[in-house]
């Protein structure tokens, strides 16, 4: 059975579908550039790189923009797991429905996190001109 679209996930996909469309791109090799816990909620944060739309919103691509960075916020997690760390990494990252909750799992070479969360939502959307 193939796996459900990532977005599915989200409490608020809104703002990604809005700049994606129908297709949102897979969290296949995406750049993840920040992982941070919070004691409140516990929650986790991964703020990741995605590729830039074919269709991008006239305001980004005028300002040349050519990347685009996200948040993804997990909130009332229930289990998390980390083993290594490292830096430039580039991540697999799976968000799978378990009951009433979602397991996130990232995957890459020098890392990998595991978590159970009540909620998954997007907590930010912005573009930037990566060099």
């Amino acid at each position: 059975m193939p796996a459900e679209p990532w977005l599915t996930h989200l409490v608020n996909p809104q703002g990604l579908k809005a700049v994606y469309g129908a297709a949102p791109p897979p969290l296949t090799a995406v750049r993840l550039r920040q992982l941070t816990l919070h004691e409140e909620g516990p929650a986790l944060t991964l703020r990741l790189d995605l590729p830039y739309p074919a269709d991008p919103p006239r305001k980004w691509a005028a300002l040349g923009f050519n990347t685009v960075q996200t948040e993804v916020a997990c909130t009332g997690l229930s289990a998390l797991t980390l083993h290594g760390f490292g830096t430039e990494i580039t991540a697999d990252i799976t968000l799978t429905a378990v009951g009433d909750r979602v397991a996130v799992h990232v995957a890459a070479p020098e890392i990998t996190v595991e978590a159970v969360a009540r909620t998954v939502y997007l907590a930010a959307l912005r573009a930037y001109a990566q060099e």
